[in-house]
């Protein structure tokens, strides 16, 4: 360390001990020096010192300042002091004088002590040129440029809204984060479909959520949404999946710190909204639960309470809703006359939890409802009042990332940031809401059943990233143009590659009702295929061309082979739904499902 100041002695470079004496313009050797500290420096008590013209800003930036820095300067460094407008001639010749003394002094330092003269000459020669090798300081970003950064990631769409995020909060947002591991650690952002479970839970645990639901209660699936975002982030289709559905919920796992801490068994029979918290289930069990229902792979989930809702809708300024006639819900405490309102806080939370006032007064005239407020909260955070304003983009930040609990591949701020940047991409025109196709229960009017006939079209539409919206590019699937044999002449093996449960052998039996020669069931396939095939020999062409047409088979499912037969093979690929009807997805959505678009400004609840 350097014994003049810039430590204590103890281990003293020599070097350091040789101390310039501007008294004597002569370097002198200096056993005990005076600490930095110290109301007294040596050379301080100077009366002839040589005047040194005024630094310009730059060079006050490079040079050392204090008492004696000037000194230090000269004497060290053997920087001469030119003469400035104004000085007297005596000056600049004492000024001559002390800089030949320093360079007579100079010459008798010692070589470690003139390198390092030689180096702060030469940084204070750079800062007398304007600073030049030095790294330029960045400008600080004004309020309004971070408010626009972290407006850039706002809106994927309101159920990513805890993807509001930026780097001005990024600590005290990332805390806020609640994290769920489920057992999946997906990246943040896919090159392909996007599939994020979204739940609302009517826990009474936590902040402003004491007065809601059922006492003593841990929780439900209360309001659960599959929300799917197209590969190519033109559109997007929000499923509600209603919470008295009777459904089976497979056995799942209850993970701590990547480790099964629970299994919990599977039950058959039971509401859907008992996925969660019953039984120690967490939100992975409904996750599991929504897989086994839809046969779709989920990426994320994000799950929130009460209280998000009565917070988010405030932290937007309020949410635009419609009714078509008053509603008085002594239940919700929700009193509205007909017409258009803008609601928030505890008004908003009641509006998404009344039923009985509206429609049959059941879930499903209450999904409609909240159909209805998230479409119109989407259009809020959309809108330039919202994305402009600083004050409402940090309010909705810190509520959003506190409302929300997430899975591990979501958990931090910059990766639902980078998530709301990728999904932000979609036109709110082609986001829509349609509710998952369901019956009345004969045995229990207090629950419903799937509709297989309309729900299996629907999920398969998600499954094969085909919109709601019918904004999808047409794609013609050609038929077969060879000659077609007689059904009678048609000989086939039927394998199992990834169709329906038992769907192989359900095909011989519909094949052998329609009248065709030989039809066998080979069981399950080796290896499961995106897409149903079948292979045939070269002789076998018109037998291929029949069996095709019966099925529905378009001509890329048709393989011919030179090494195939006797006999046709076809293998049930995941396209695969029932025999007789069309592999792949319908282009519109089956008749009888009821969707709300996003942008729709006119639904209003009945």
């Amino acid at each position: 360390m350097d014994a003049q100041g810039r430590g204590h002695a103890g281990d003293v470079d020599p070097a350091d001990q040789w101390v310039f004496n501007p008294n004597t313009g002569s370097y002198e050797l200096r056993l005990n020096p005076v600490a930095d500290d110290s109301g007294s420096r040596y050379g301080s008590r100077r009366t002839s010192a040589p005047r040194q013209r005024s630094a310009s800003p730059d060079e006050s930036a490079g040079t050392p300042a204090g008492p004696g820095a000037g000194e230090r300067s000269g004497g060290r460094g053997g920087d001469r002091a030119h003469p400035g407008a104004g000085e007297r001639p005596g000056e600049q010749d004492e000024g001559r004088s002390g800089s030949r003394s320093a360079r007579r002094a100079e010459a008798r330092l010692p070589a470690q002590r003139r390198a390092r003269a030689s180096e702060r000459a030469a940084s204070a020669e750079g800062a007398g040129r304007g600073g030049r090798g030095r790294r330029k300081a960045k400008r600080p970003l004004s309020g309004k440029q971070k408010a626009l950064r972290i407006g850039g990631g706002v809106v994927g769409f309101v159920l990513v809204a805890g993807c509001v995020a930026g780097t001005v909060w990024y600590q005290k947002l990332n805390g806020n984060i609640s994290k769920v591991d489920v057992g999946e650690n997906n990246p943040a952002v896919t090159d392909g479909p996007v599939n994020i479970l979204v739940i609302g839970t009517d826990a009474r645990e936590g902040k402003g959520n004491t007065g809601y639901g059922d006492a003593g209660s841990v929780g439900h699936a209360d309001t659960t949404f599959l929300f799917h975002v197209s590969k190519d982030r033109s559109n997007a289709t929000a499923l509600s999946i209603p919470r008295d559905m009777i459904t089976n919920i497979p056995q799942c796992e209850v993970r701590e710190n990547g480790r099964v801490k629970k299994t919990i068994p599977g039950q058959q029979g039971v509401r859907f909204n008992t996925s969660l918290g019953q039984e120690g289930r967490d939100p992975g069990c409904t996750w599991r639960t929504v897989e086994k229902l839809t046969g779709v792979q989920i990426h994320h989930f994000m799950m929130a309470d009460f209280n998000a809702v009565k917070e988010l809708s405030t932290a937007v300024g309020g949410v635009e809703v419609c009714t078509r006639k008053p509603i008085n819900d002594p239940k919700s405490h929700l009193k509205l006359k007909a017409g258009k309102h803008v609601v928030k806080g505890e008004q908003a939370l009641a509006f998404v939890r009344t039923r009985h006032a509206v429609g049959f007064g059941s879930d499903l005239d209450r999904i409609k409802l909240q159909q209805q407020f998230l479409s119109s909260m989407i259009r809020k955070m959309k809108s330039g009042d919202t994305l402009s304003s600083p004050s409402k983009l940090f309010k909705l930040s810190n509520v959003a990332t506190k409302a929300l609990t997430v899975d591990e591949g979501i958990g931090s701020v910059k990766k639902l940031m980078d998530l709301a940047n990728d999904l932000k991409r979609v036109n709110i025109k082609n986001i829509t809401f349609a509710t998952v196709p369901v019956v009345d229960n004969p045995n229990d009017p207090a629950t419903v059943l799937l509709n297989r006939q309309k729900a299996d079209p629907l999920f398969k539409m998600v499954r094969q990233d085909k919109s709601l919206t019918g904004k999808d590019k047409k794609r013609k699937t050609a038929a077969p143009k060879a000659k077609k044999a007689p059904a009678s002449q048609v000989n086939v093996s039927i394998l199992n590659g990834g169709g329906p449960p038992r769907a192989a052998a359900a095909t011989v039996d519909w094949l052998l009702n329609e009248g065709v020669g030989s039809a066998a069931s080979g069981g399950n396939a080796p290896q499961q295929l995106s897409k149903t095939r079948l292979e045939f020999a070269p002789s076998e062409q018109e037998e291929a061309a029949r069996l095709a047409d019966m099925l529905k088979l378009p001509a890329s499912a048709l393989k011919k082979s030179e090494g195939a037969g006797p006999g046709m093979k076809l293998t049930l690929g995941k396209d695969f739904s029932a025999p007789g009807k069309p592999l792949g997805a319908p282009d519109k959505t089956p008749s009888g499902v009821e969707k709300v678009k996003a942008d729709d400004k006119n639904v209003c609840a009945k």
